[in-house]
């Protein structure tokens, strides 16, 4: 299985939330079992932002992606239904983002044995910016313990609302409030000092 879809993560402005029609078809119909092509088909982008807002490096994104589906295969019988897909595939892909992360310690680096050829044209100055937002982004929340990477990410990045993110996490609402009142100083303090420095 080939995953083709953008993984770039999005600016650090709100991320459109989408519709989640298998959810819906579900809850309508739960005897309907799920089925692996369609939930690849809506949900495949967001597994893909998740897991590299969730840490995974770049390069590894498509294999962990992977990984989420293998599983969402196996245990596609034991989904249901009484949450939406979108959060069942995001338990599945924050502890694939965590296992990516321990490996991605233990990984030695390989260094090719040519030197690659070829002159790169240098990036426009919007796009450098907006790449150095990421950057900066990225390692701020690299800074972040799980519980409030996962409420960041969910509400500002993906857009969700906070009664789903709760849902999500799994946490009372009041709780994942605090943890993303939390998150967005720890980013903003991270976030200023990078700026500073440079």
């Amino acid at each position: 299985m080939k995953i083709n879809s953008a993984c770039s993560p999005h600016s650090m402005g709100v991320g459109s939330a989408m519709a989640d029609s298998t959810a819906l078809a579900v809850r309508q119909a739960p005897a309907r079992p799920l089925v692996l092509s369609e939930i690849f088909r809506d949900h495949a982008a967001f597994v893909m932002r998740t897991l590299r807002r969730l840490g995974v490096r770049p390069a590894d994104v498509e294999d962990a992606a992977q990984e989420v589906f293998v599983v969402v295969h196996r245990k596609q019988g034991q989904y249901d239904g009484t949450s939406l897909v979108r959060s069942w595939l995001f338990g599945i892909a924050t502890r694939v983002a965590s296992d990516s992360r321990r490996r991605a310690h233990v990984r030695r680096e390989t260094s090719t044995a040519h030197t690659p050829e070829g002159v790169v044209p240098a990036p426009q100055e919007e796009q450098a910016m907006r790449s150095q937002e990421r950057a900066i982004l990225d390692r701020a929340m690299d800074e972040l313990d799980d519980a409030k990477r996962a409420v960041f990410v969910l509400h500002e990045l993906e857009g969700l609302p906070m009664v789903e993110v709760a849902q999500i996490v799994g946490c009372p609402l009041q709780t994942a409030y605090s943890r993303l009142h939390t998150a967005r100083e720890r980013v903003r303090v991270f976030a200023e000092r990078e700026i500073g420095s440079v």
